[in-house]
């Protein structure tokens, strides 16, 4: 029977890319604490990156973790090409390391488990960014270098 570990501990940024906002929340160099952090209001790329990357700087970052919506039979959706090509280019910018989770359902999970339903303020979007970098903690792959992704398919995405 194979042991399943999680990736090297490392501080990390994890991101639940929305069309509005973007959930954030980031984990101790151990990690052992997750917390979500102030969502960021979506604008141009340009914009988000100047207010992501002195996050990235004070937190020490050492890598992404971007959420992937694929749908039940863990395909594709427009949403996650969305995220994907988001997660690249802010991977690409910051120069960091990325790695992916399967976000299926992650906005339901994390909406029961903090009573979140009908939550228009963003604080359910960093819960859902909370909720994907504990689960790539817990079974998530070592994150890699944009140049290292292949454009042409989507990753794999753990957790379903």
């Amino acid at each position: 029977m194979a042991l399943i570990t999680g990736p090297a501990p490392r501080s990390v940024l994890a991101l639940d890319v929305g069309r509005k906002r973007i959930g954030l929340a980031g984990c101790d160099p151990l990690g052992l604490t997750v917390s979500p952090l102030p969502p960021l209001a979506r604008g141009k790329f340009a914009a988000d990156l100047a207010r992501l990357e002195p996050l990235v700087r004070q937190r020490r970052c050492l890598a992404l973790v971007v959420g992937l919506p694929l749908d039940q039979a863990q395909k594709s959706t427009p949403q996650a090409q969305h995220c994907q090509r988001y997660g690249l280019q802010l991977a690409r910018a910051l120069a960091l390391p990325l790695a992916w989770v399967n976000e299926h359902s992650s906005s339901w999970w994390a909406a029961e488990k903090h009573g979140l339903h009908g939550d228009r303020s963003g604080v359910l979007d960093s819960a859902v960014a909370a909720l994907l970098l504990e689960q790539w903690l817990r079974e998530g792959d070592e994150p890699v270098m944009v140049a290292a992704i292949q454009a042409d398919r989507l990753p794999s995405a753990e957790g379903s």
